[in-house]
């Protein structure tokens, strides 16, 4: 990607951060995402705190959360709500039907709790990342170390190609101090399915397969905003 493109790309992300953001009320309850896309949306809500705005985040990482208490945003840990008024994410891809691959910033479990959470689970995003089927980016797997290979047998009898995520050269451990499996099933025809075959195999914490989690995307593209919602 140019230089160019991704000023392009980021200029998109931070226009559908301050879109989400706006949305916020006083006293919310605010579910914080991982990734370059969420990061945009914890400053402009960090902007807002500053300006008088009272709200409490609930982190989907330790990065997340770090980065959110160096802005002055008061931090609950997750394990302590019972809810959360709104959350603001990023998505590595989507549908318009609020189908989403997430996980590529490896928070996809905490991610996955925060947005269960939520009444308002927004996700922000810029235009690169809609697309018409799931499955060009690879969808990651958290597995529990002690049943890696078992979890690996099972997801090629799915027909996904698994590669174990490294960080250098070690194994890539998540918040949890689980593996990373990133699989390619390709183009995914039924990404319902394929999350409730990935829940039954005994040893996957979590998967980035986002089904009925979302409530709105917001999109920037062009200098115009888009917004793909649930329908009722």
């Amino acid at each position: 990607m140019s230089i160019q493109s991704e000023h392009h790309q980021d200029e998109e992300k931070l226009a559908a951060a301050k879109a989400a953001v706006a949305l916020v009320n006083d006293h919310d309850v605010v579910g914080l995402g991982t990734g370059s896309t969420a990061t945009f949306a914890i400053q402009e809500l960090a902007a807002r705190v500053k300006n008088g705005l009272q709200i409490k985040g609930v982190a989907s990482s330790v990065k997340t959360a770090t980065l959110a208490i160096s802005l002055g945003i008061e931090m609950l840990e997750l394990g302590t709500v019972s809810h959360i008024d709104i959350s603001i994410d990023g998505a590595d891809e989507f549908t318009e039907d609020l189908t989403l691959i997430k996980g590529g910033g490896g928070a996809l479990f905490r991610e996955k709790i925060v947005a269960s959470l939520s009444k308002n689970s927004i996700i922000i995003t810029d235009a690169s990342k809609k697309v018409t089927k799931l499955g060009a980016f690879k969808v990651p797997v958290e597995v529990v170390p002690i049943a890696y290979q078992y979890v690996v047998t099972q997801i090629e009898k799915l027909n996904g190609l698994t590669k174990l995520r490294l960080n250098g050269a070690e194994t890539y451990l998540t918040d949890n101090h689980n593996y990373i499996v990133d699989v390619d099933f390709g183009l995914i025809n039924e990404p319902g399915k394929l999350s409730v075959d990935l829940n039954q195999i005994d040893g996957v914490f979590a998967h980035g397969l986002f089904v009925n989690l979302t409530a709105q995307i917001i999109m920037a593209k062009e200098g115009s905003l888009i917004k793909f919602t649930k329908p009722k």
